[in-house]
């Protein structure tokens, strides 16, 4: 099959955190009772009229200057006009003319390598309710009705699956860092709408674009790329490309396909006009700079900071950053006191091991950094060695006890060289087979005798002090 070159563009998708909806009083949480969360102007009663949540339109704003996009000088709305089941106005209440950002591009790393995506535009605007489809009938549910939802639309730019879900990842990132959504999948808070063309390698002129609506994780938005790419070869390749049509499709989890849905309309058939219900009004520049001065260090921003200046490996950074809260709990381990290596070894490893195994998140966990440094501050007195911090660590998180209460006195390392020293030469004295063996070049035997020694001492000798007598010893 030829090799093409693959044009995407994204649609995603975010719903905002906010005590209410966007445009109506209703409660804005997750709930799994059905039409709990509504109120008369969600369900488009008569009589009814929308106001604006002006948390939702700070929200919006703050993303708008994430994504380096330009602001609007007036805040206005338009109604997109269709007809569907979930949408009991006839009419959704949108931004077409003055989005909240415009012209906007924003960083990634793909790989290893810095990409930069450049964003169309990124407006506010209320959900649809949502449909239950059961054997022989399908409920409306007008939880999701109103709901306050980011909608962000990148140019054409990105070339493959890797980079497209690359970007999704670090925007999630960037809406939890600046606390504007949970930006949980699960909970369908996020959803992406995917367009993928393809073209020849010297080709100037895009070709066919095919949207993927409504794609709810992450991997799936991956499969369907990779899927239409492939598909569109293959049409390409038999010389029926003629046959790829501008449509919307949705993608199969079972078949692992694009199924196609209807024939793709255009913007006019949608006959958006301004939102007469909602007056304009004119953004304070004053407030535009306050939310700026919002904005907090962003994941890319904050690997940098943990290489550069705390001396990070690449890969421990990037885990650290991955999850605001991962990144969050880094930093209160630094502000009290625990070094950098230090807090970033035990969160990557025994911490993040834990939370994954247990499948809570680590703002449930129990050892709080505050408890974590009870072990870290004994460590580094020399009082217990890493094997008992070890042991420590998931006795706390089993029992829900303090670390400090099993630290006792018995548990001190023996650090005295001479005390080591005796020891070690009584070892090397009980195992000269091994000493010789390992002089005549067997090298792995020296792990043998540092075992022998914590055997000896029931762990309790200082590993550095250990390892020093032994080499010394070894040598002559």
């Amino acid at each position: 099959m030829k090799k093409y070159k693959a044009v995407i563009g994204l649609e995603m998708h975010c719903e905002l955190k906010s005590n209410s909806k966007v445009f109506s009083s209703a409660r804005n949480s997750y709930n799994e009772i059905p039409n709990d969360n509504i109120a008369p102007v969600d369900m488009a009663f008569p009589g009814t009229l929308p106001v604006v949540n002006k948390k939702c339109v700070h929200d919006a704003l703050m993303m708008s200057m994430v994504l380096n996009c330009k602001q609007p000088e007036y805040m206005y709305f338009d109604r997109k006009n269709y007809y569907y089941p979930d949408l009991p106005k006839g009419y959704q209440i949108t931004q077409m003319e003055s989005p909240v950002g415009v012209d906007g591009s924003i960083d990634i790393e793909v790989n290893g390598h810095k990409k930069t995506v450049k964003i169309h535009d990124i407006h506010l605007e209320e959900d649809a309710a949502s449909l239950d489809h059961y054997y022989a009938t399908s409920c409306i549910d007008y939880n999701r009705a109103g709901v306050p939802l980011l909608e962000l639309v990148t140019e054409p730019c990105l070339s493959s699956a890797e980079e497209a879900v690359a970007f999704l990842e670090y925007m999630r990132s960037c809406y939890k860092y600046c606390g504007v959504s949970e930006a949980d999948t699960k909970k369908g808070q996020i959803r992406c709408d995917v367009n993928v063309s393809i073209m020849d390698e010297d080709a100037t002129e895009f070709g066919t674009r095919v949207e993927v609506k409504n794609i709810n994780s992450f991997g799936n938005v991956f499969d369907a790329i990779n899927y239409e790419i492939k598909r569109q070869s293959e049409l390409k390749d038999a010389g029926r490309y003629d046959e790829v049509e501008q449509e919307t499709r949705r993608f199969d989890e079972e078949s692992g396909t694009t199924i196609r849905m209807r024939s793709k309309v255009d913007a006019i058939d949608y006959k958006y006009f301004v939102e007469p219900n909602l007056p304009k009004f004119k953004i304070d520049e004053n407030w535009l700079e306050e939310i700026r001065k919002e904005i907090p260090l962003l994941a890319l921003e904050r690997k940098e900071k943990y290489m550069n200046e705390l001396g990070l490996s690449d890969y421990d950074a990037s885990v650290i950053v991955k999850e605001k809260e991962y990144a969050d709990y880094f930093e209160e381990c630094l502000s009290l006191g625990i070094d950098a290596k230090t807090s970033s070894n035990w969160l990557t490893t025994q911490i993040l091991g834990e939370i994954n195994r247990t499948e809570e998140s680590l703002n449930d966990f129990y050892l709080t950094p505050t408890l974590l440094k009870q072990i870290t501050d004994e460590i580094k007195k020399g009082t217990i060695s890493s094997k008992q911090a070890k042991e420590i660590f998931y006795k706390a998180i089993e029992e829900k006890k303090e670390p400090k209460s099993y630290i006792s006195s018995d548990m001190a390392q023996i650090s005295d060289k001479d005390a080591l020293e005796e020891i070690i030469t009584q070892i090397l004295e009980e195992n000269k087979t091994q000493v010789e063996e390992y002089k005549n070049g067997k090298d792995n035997l020296f792990d043998y005798f540092v075992g022998q020694v914590m055997k000896n001492t029931r762990g309790k000798a200082n590993p550095v002090v250990t390892k020093e007598i032994l080499k010394d010893k070894l040598s002559h």
